[in-house]
């Protein structure tokens, strides 16, 4: 390099101005070098900042409320009746004699089932037989001697006072053969009741009686085997018709006029858990009971196999058409708050709608909605308890949200 010195002024100045030319290229290099890196983190920042807030918002899960679709079951329970149940009381005091049928005989209107040992009966018909007697020969000694007073009457051997005497002393004693044949009855149809026979065709499903038990004529509430009682059981032997079988159930008021007579339903019975059993809706109560605000249902079923047995519990499904006239939810859909109950919707820009709703049936997994939704509408399938009105959340599984649009 020239030495400065030897430079002329001209190419001093020349140098000079080269030199600050440079200068300012480098400061001009270097302030543009910061602005772009200050920007650069300035907007790195505030994507950060967006990209956060995105990732904050709620992921929901929307679904659309659907119509009664397809058919709904109704699943209650309930018992199963014999077609026919009798419980045989003892109508006279005594012993047992003898008993011939035991639980689980089939027998047929009229067999013998026991015998019941009356002395105390068989001794009082004997005597009533015997006051007959007595009854009826005195009644035809008034009628003799009523008819020779009437023919001495006709002779005026004897007053009219003391013939009229003796016709009413014939009178009395023929009332008093009809009171006497009255009792003898009594006695008799008493005495046939020392007989249990079966009232119809069926099977012996109890019997609580043994030989040489005191059984008497007034029911008790005690039965044989309790705990510090002896007394006799109410009904010595039940008796059930079960060719045929008849199922109750208690079906909610809101179901009621949806079950039909000739409706077919299906029996499940915990003895059975593989196999199922038909039933035909028979006849209702019409009528909702005030304390449990449903309604009796009858169902029949034939029962020659003798799989089903009185007393066993069943459940009872039935299948109802499905109501188009209103929508249906997931009940995890639902929040109580207020004194309605609501649903969370997404409404536009992705902000929460809260919108009360009137509820119909509870059907399990669903509940019905009377009012408040459409089909169009984009419920929240699980709302978190704390979501409120105009909450921004994304629609989970959808592109381009507008929480997202906005973020970007």
């Amino acid at each position: 390099m020239e030495n400065a010195s030897n430079l002329s002024p001209k190419e001093s100045r020349r140098l000079g101005r080269k030199v600050m030319s440079r200068l300012a290229l480098a400061i001009l290099a270097a302030a543009a070098i910061a602005f772009f890196g200050i920007t650069s983190r300035e907007k790195n920042e505030v994507n950060l900042t967006h990209w956060t807030e995105a990732q904050a918002i709620p992921s929901v899960d929307i679904l659309a409320p659907k119509r009664g679709v397809g058919k709904q079951e109704l699943t209650l329970p309930g018992n199963v009746d014999a077609w026919y149940q009798a419980p045989l009381y003892a109508r006279v005091n005594g012993y047992v004699k003898m008993w011939y049928k035991d639980i689980g005989a089939k027998v047929k209107a009229g067999d013998l089932l026991a015998e019941i040992d009356t002395p105390d009966l068989d001794q009082q018909y004997e005597e009533a037989k015997g006051e007959l007697a007595k009854a009826q020969a005195n009644e035809a000694l008034a009628e003799l001697t009523a008819k020779r007073w009437q023919a001495m009457r006709n002779t005026a051997a004897v007053s009219q006072q003391d013939a009229d005497e003796k016709a009413g002393e014939y009178e009395a004693s023929k009332a008093t053969v009809t009171a006497a044949k009255a009792t003898v009855a009594k006695l008799a149809a008493l005495e046939a009741y020392k007989r249990i026979v079966a009232p119809f065709d069926g099977v012996v499903t109890a019997r609580n009686v043994d030989v040489g038990a005191l059984v008497n004529s007034t029911p008790t509430n005690n039965r044989l085997g309790e705990s510090g009682s002896t007394a006799t059981p109410s009904a010595l032997f039940e008796v059930a018709d079960i060719q045929k079988m008849r199922i109750y159930v208690a079906v909610p008021q809101s179901f009621s006029a949806e079950l039909k007579p000739g409706m077919t339903a299906e029996l499940k019975l915990p003895q059975y858990p593989d196999r199922s059993f038909k039933a035909t809706l028979a006849t209702t109560s019409n009528a909702i009971s005030l304390q449990a605000r449903s309604m009796l249902v009858e169902l029949h079923r034939d029962n020659q196999d003798g799989v089903l047995q009185p007393g066993s519990f069943v459940e009872v499904h039935f299948q109802l058409p499905a109501n188009q006239e209103v929508l249906r939810v997931p009940a995890s859909a639902l929040i109580f708050r207020r004194d309605q109950p609501e649903v969370a919707t997404v409404g536009a820009n992705d902000k929460v709608v809260l919108k009360p709703i009137e509820v119909g049936r509870d059907l399990g997994t669903e509940i019905e909605v009377l009012s408040g939704l459409t089909t169009n509408d984009r419920v929240i399938r699980s709302p978190w308890d704390s979501i409120s009105d105009g909450e921004q959340v994304k629609i989970a599984g959808q592109q381009g949200s507008a929480a997202e649009a906005s973020a970007r």
